[in-house]
């Protein structure tokens, strides 16, 4: 590791496969108890000198399929180089006519329609049980400190791209887009975008006490328009490169303030999660393994490095 820290993740989505104004410093590619990450993580240095780590979700030439991500690997092997800080970007379908192809939004809310088949917890096969608190799915404070800056970027782009907030995302299985009538049902529950890919990234991001908040960019209206065809990927891919030109200028512009940010005064407002899993693991019991306490040490030292590593529940 480069002697600075690297406090702040970049998860890369679709069409987002790498960020401008950074000069590479070095590939790591971490072995977690989780295997590897989808893709060697760059460590790279903006013209400041604060250094990021930037992940691409879907593996190098987009070849992981959503449901396959190595969520856990990706979250833990992330976390191993010292990142606090998560932003993710992902490419989602628009449910609403006002979120129109090319529009930015910063959701906070979160509709699971996965179906169970990505390991979802760094706690699943293990002897420990865990219950995260996941009512607010995304780290409040870090969307909020988000958002004027994003809209700061946008503006100073010119292109007009709108910013959309305090919208909920649905995430589904795919690799399929949606029916018709699915659509519309995401609709009248709420949903304001979809995609394949928060989930479980965003579980494991709260089990791991790390702040997480995404960046979606718009790529099409899904399929619940009847005045317009269903989606296909030719239309998603479209939009994707403006997308991405766009979400690495946001990119580059909010870093360096996230990084003062992390390492002055503000740093509590986006260090929300950490100790948040002090009560959300059950007390320790003989039926918990050895070799599972030290697997989940990876990721939580704190409460699974030794004997002083017993939660307060479990005294």
């Amino acid at each position: 590791m480069a002697d600075e820290k690297v406090l702040i993740g970049i998860i890369g989505g679709s069409g987002l496969y790498h960020v401008d104004n950074l000069t590479f410093v070095k590939s790591v590619n971490p072995e977690t108890p989780w295997g590897h990450p989808s893709s060697p993580i760059t460590i790279a240095a903006l013209p400041s000198g604060t250094q990021i780590a930037f992940l691409t979700r879907h593996g190098v030439g987009h070849s992981i399929n959503p449901s396959s991500v190595p969520s856990r690997a990706n979250l833990a092997a992330l976390k191993s180089l010292g990142v606090r800080a998560i932003i993710a970007f992902s490419a989602v379908g628009s449910l609403r006519e006002e979120i129109s192809p090319g529009s930015f939004v910063i959701p906070t809310q979160i509709i699971d329609r996965t179906k169970g088949i990505r390991p979802a917890s760094f706690f699943e096969g293990t002897s420990i049980v865990a219950h995260a608190m996941f009512g607010d799915p995304f780290s409040n404070k870090l969307v909020k400190w988000l958002e004027g800056r994003v809209q700061k970027a946008l503006d100073a782009e010119g292109r007009g791209v709108k910013l959309f907030t305090d919208k909920t995302i649905v995430c589904m299985e795919g690799p399929q887009f949606s029916t018709r009538a699915e659509s519309i049902m995401y609709r009248q529950w709420g949903g304001d975008l979809i995609n394949m890919s928060v989930l479980p990234e965003a579980k494991l991001a709260r089990e791991a006490e790390l702040s997480y908040a995404l960046i979606a960019t718009a790529t099409d209206y899904d399929s619940w328009r009847p005045q317009s065809d269903a989606v296909t990927a030719a239309e998603v891919f479209k939009t994707l490169k403006a997308n991405a030109d766009t979400s690495r200028l946001v990119a580059a512009t909010v870093l360096d303030d996230l990084q003062a940010a992390l390492t002055n005064d503000e740093a509590s407002i986006f260090l929300e999660e950490v100790g948040g899993m002090k009560f959300s693991i059950m007390p320790r019991s003989v039926k918990q393994k050895a070799e599972d306490r030290q697997k989940l040490a990876f990721i939580l030292p704190e409460y699974f490095t030794g004997e002083e590593g017993h939660h307060a529940g479990s005294a």
